[in-house]
């Protein structure tokens, strides 16, 4: 017979596990009923300019969709996702390739990026959309929203898988920085189609006030990889730690660069070059250090300034307005760097729509709001 304390304790014991379970339960469908209650308005459709090129196959050189190179198997693209009209646009060289990271916590800005990008090309007929999504997403609920708000957008979605690069992250200053997807912008030329030979990667935090066409265009001289706005007035040296910096083996990577800031949120990538010069294993490389001694605090900017900074293509400051989200740690409102503006990018902490939604915008936020696809939760359908 037991005793009754023994009998208290099993009954404690039941009643604990219960509402663990029920708690769980509970915060997974919380979770799910987030990702897919967030639903966006359909945009409107957008027409070339007379005097926009045709898009002309290449039949040679196209790529379907479970044929692309991996980087783990040997399909990394969307099955759903093969069709005529894609195959048409993305081995094209009169296409503007666009690439970005797709997942539900930034499906919101993602959308507020791509209708701003539609809206301010004279040829919006003629973009392509290369969408990196993480291989354990629901690519189907993803590509669904999109299609929603889009009908008519050219666009792919390949999946990244998280184990290319889990093993070489190291803890940043910012969690959300230490996300694999992050890190995907360093795999872009295993990723996509080896006829895909530019494209501009732009991060879900942005918007476009001008032409796409004439950022992509921007040219990359004799031998550069990769084309961004520098600044060289930051303090370069923050980026990296003082083990870095004292250790002339590593601090001599620099010599004979002037290394200056750049922002990787926007950039003009040559992937061919890239593919032909290995950059994505020299990347790696200094991640794999990073395992060993820390050198760096922030996330995958480091390794791109390690290897890139001092020898890319300029880009005028308009072509990245950033830092309107604030800094790492509290994202306090910031104001517009001087000069003109093309392209407005809340990297930083703070995100327009998450400040919108506390009712606590900062007043550029106003700038990304019309562009702001999200249905209120009090809209019916027609």
């Amino acid at each position: 017979m037991k005793k009754p304390t023994q009998e208290l304790s099993s009954l404690f014991l039941t009643i604990y596990i219960f509402l663990f379970l029920t708690t769980s339960s509970l915060a997974q469908q919380r979770d799910v009923r987030t990702s897919i209650s967030q639903r966006f308005r359909e945009a409107p459709k957008f027409y070339n300019a007379p005097d926009c090129p045709s898009i002309i196959s290449r039949t040679d050189n196209i790529v379907n969709a479970d044929n692309t190179k991996d980087i783990d198997t040997n399909d990394n693209s969307d099955d759903n996702n093969n069709d005529d009209k894609n195959d048409k646009f993305i081995c094209s060289n009169d296409a503007v390739h666009i690439a970005m990271t797709l997942d539900a916590a930034y499906i919101r800005g993602s959308m507020a990026a791509i209708l701003s990008t539609l809206q301010h090309t004279s040829c919006p007929q003629n973009v392509f959309f290369h969408f990196v999504a993480s291989a354990s997403a629901d690519a189907s609920l993803l590509r669904s929203t999109i299609s929603a708000s889009f009908p008519y957008l050219n666009f792919k979605i390949y999946r990244f898988h998280d184990s290319a690069v889990a093993g070489l992250i190291s803890t940043s200053i910012r969690s959300a920085l230490d996300c694999p997807l992050n890190y995907a912008r360093s795999y872009l030329a295993d990723l996509l189609p080896p006829c895909v030979r530019r494209v501009v990667y732009l991060d879900s935090d942005l918007v476009l006030v001008d032409d796409i066409a004439k950022l992509a265009a921007i040219p990359l001289g004799g031998d550069k990889v990769l084309a961004a706005p520098e600044y060289c007035n930051a303090n370069f040296t923050s980026y990296f730690t003082p083990t870095f910096w004292s250790n002339p083996s590593l601090s001599l990577t620099f010599a004979n660069r002037k290394a200056c800031y750049f922002n990787t949120g926007v950039m003009v990538i040559d992937l061919d070059r890239w593919r032909a010069g290995d950059y994505t294993t020299k990347i790696e490389e200094w991640m794999e250090l990073q395992k060993r001694m820390r050198i760096y605090e922030l996330g995958s900017l480091p390794p791109f300034l390690l290897v890139f900074a001092g020898n890319i293509a300029p880009v005028d400051h308009r072509w990245n307005q950033h830092g309107l989200g604030g800094d790492n740690f509290r994202g306090l409102c910031r104001d517009l760097h001087p000069g003109p503006v093309s392209l407005l990018h809340w990297s930083g902490k703070g995100k327009p729509w998450a400040r919108l939604d506390a009712s606590r915008p900062c007043p550029l936020d106003a700038l990304w709001a019309p562009y702001d696809l999200l249905k209120p939760p009090y809209s019916f359908d027609s």
